[in-house]
């Protein structure tokens, strides 16, 4: 098996790998490094998020660059604030024995005046989010002009998040870079295109196969009927005590309905979405890393760049729209070489979404049965147990407290003692699931079976054939949509210029306007505009919410179509 030392880097940072207790590089790192050292080659790889692509880029990055030069000769581009920081936390790891080294991080929501101060000092790295970047460009506080490597990290979640234009932008604006190095989770097409119109003769590595998930998790989706989400929910966290997890929702209305719910029932939950200021934004992610929350409960958008070791689980509130956000969402456990559990929340009529998926992922979501309420207070009980014999006594003085404790329990016997332990730890599991239902789907009578069964497979056949126009040449993304007669079709100048794909724009609408997808139909992108079919009665509350926003500058315009 290689070792760090044999891959020619400089022995400065084999020093400092030796330091971390990092002797043999994944696979990624194997790789990547000895392609990278030449500093002449484009290269893109693909490999899941935790895989130790930042040091299968830092490394090489760090062996390249000048430390004698002041000036800025490499640039990492990144989609998230938080990403940002966790990158320039490892390179300071790895630049441990180069004094001279400087790595800068810019990005938005923290005082771009302290950034370029930390720019005018110095720095032979920046680490940068796009909007950011663009913005210190057009101040002329930084200079890309001498920038000789160009580093586009987690590639497919920048151009989902509409970054496309700041990203060809940025190339465009490193004229003397001597590569580009693109590491992607997934290959869409976009990507190919940049590649190609930015890149010469790229080399390609791929750790595993394209888009396909994390070996070392778990798959798991049940089914319950829509009104019974939360529920399955608050079961299937009783049922996993010691969960440290985030759940996705697909609004952030969602997300802090369910949040302040669990909080108001005693769990240690927060929610991270849009609507919060960067201070709030870094409030709920300390404490969460502190484990201080056991859960997360998150947007897409919001959670963009969260790298958070020892997450045990991920909880899909609701399937994604986009089945390649699936990846994502799941690759936030099972990271570097642990195992992980993602759990998906479904209706019946969403297995046409399960099977796209396990197509995408190359591997099987095995459906399990939601747990009873006997099941949780029994898991509940165990992991008490097992607590309380890994209690540590060799500490403190407790025997002298056996004297007194023995006076006062001499006319209770033990049996007596476990009981009022467990009545004690429990009484609120046993009152709660004291006669709790089944939330499974297959309560039915037997009499309602056979009818019930023809409507699920039209639905079905209805749903898959929805599923099939997601993908249809004109660009309409057909939904469950019920809106009737009653419906009517908005404009909005946004279209596939924006950098919008189908599935982000949808999210883009409902999270401005906070409404549920189902006020939807058929959506029809353009690259200028794009028409939007929705309920009428639901109309109004979009476009109260979104004409007349900013969107990258630009001033939105939304109006009832049939009215122009």
């Amino acid at each position: 098996m290689i070792t760090f030392s044999e891959l020619g880097l400089d022995e400065r940072l084999v020093q400092a790998t030796d330091s971390l207790g990092y002797v043999n590089p994944t696979p990624i790192q194997e790789k990547s490094i000895p392609v990278l050292l030449s500093g002449t080659k484009d290269m893109i790889g693909l490999a899941q998020t935790g895989t130790g692509k930042t040091a299968a880029f830092g490394l090489p990055l760090l062996h390249l660059v000048d430390e004698k030069q002041r000036n800025a000769q490499a640039l990492i581009v990144c989609p998230t604030r938080e990403l940002c920081l966790q990158i320039v936390k490892e390179l300071d790891l790895f630049k441990k024995f180069m004094p001279s080294m400087n790595v800068v991080a810019v990005y938005g929501g923290a005082s771009i005046g302290m950034q370029i101060r930390d720019l005018k000092r110095g720095v032979q790295i920046v680490v940068a989010t796009p909007g950011r970047l663009i913005d210190l460009i057009e101040r002329k506080a930084i200079n890309l002009e001498e920038i000789k490597y160009v580093v586009l990290d987690e590639a497919d979640e920048m151009l989902n998040m509409g970054f496309k234009e700041d990203i060809e932008f940025i190339l465009q604006n490193t004229p003397k870079k001597e590569s580009t190095w693109l590491f992607s989770a997934t290959m869409p097409a976009e990507i190919k295109r940049v590649s190609k119109k930015y890149m010469k003769d790229p080399f390609e590595i791929t750790v595993g196969k394209v888009n396909t998930a994390n070996k070392n998790i778990d798959h798991q989706y049940f089914v319950t009927q829509a009104q019974h989400r939360y529920e399955t929910l608050k079961r299937l966290i009783d049922f996993n005590p010691g969960m440290y997890g985030i759940i996705f929702t697909r609004t952030k209305l969602d997300a802090q309905n369910i949040a302040e719910k669990l909080t108001r029932e005693g769990y240690d939950i927060d929610a991270l979405h849009g609507d919060l200021s960067q201070p709030q934004r870094d409030k709920v992610m300390n404490a969460f890393r502190d484990k201080t929350l056991q859960l997360l409960i998150a947007t897409d958008v919001a959670a963009r760049g969260i790298d958070v070791k020892e997450i045990t689980h991920v909880i899909n509130y609701e399937l994604p729209d986009d089945t390649e956000v699936y990846t994502h969402r799941s690759g936030r456990t099972g990271r570097a070489g642990s195992t992980g559990v993602c759990m998906s929340i479904v209706h019946a009529r969403e297995s046409f979404k399960l099977k796209n998926i396990e197509r995408l992922i190359q591997s099987p979501i095995h459906k399990l049965e939601i747990p009873t309420g006997k099941d949780v207070c029994r898991k509940q009980f165990y992991h008490f147990m097992d607590k309380l014999l890994q209690v540590d006594i060799s500490h403190g003085d407790y025997d002298s407290y056996l004297p007194m404790l023995q006076e006062k329990f001499a006319d209770v016997s033990k049996e007596d003692i476990l009981k009022r332990m467990a009545a004690t730890e429990f009484d609120r599991f046993l009152k709660y699931y004291e006669n709790s239902e089944d939330l499974n789907l297959r309560e039915q009578r037997r009499g309602d079976n056979r009818r019930e069964n023809t409507r699920e497979r039209g639905n079905s056949r209805m749903d898959e054939r929805a599923g099939r126009g997601r993908e249809s040449r004109d660009g309409r993304e057909q939904r469950n949509f019920s809106g009737g007669g009653n419906t009517t079709r908005l404009f909005v100048n946004l279209g596939t210029k924006d950098g919008f794909y189908k599935s982000s724009f949808l999210q883009f609408v409902l999270d401005m306007s906070d409404l549920k997808k189902e006020v939807l139909g058929k959506i029809d992108m353009k690259e200028m505009n794009s028409w939007i079919e929705i309920d009428r009665n639901a109309a109004g509350q979009m476009i109260k919410a979104i004409d007349g926003k900013n969107y990258r500058g630009r001033k939105i315009r939304m109006n009832d179509a049939n009215s122009r």
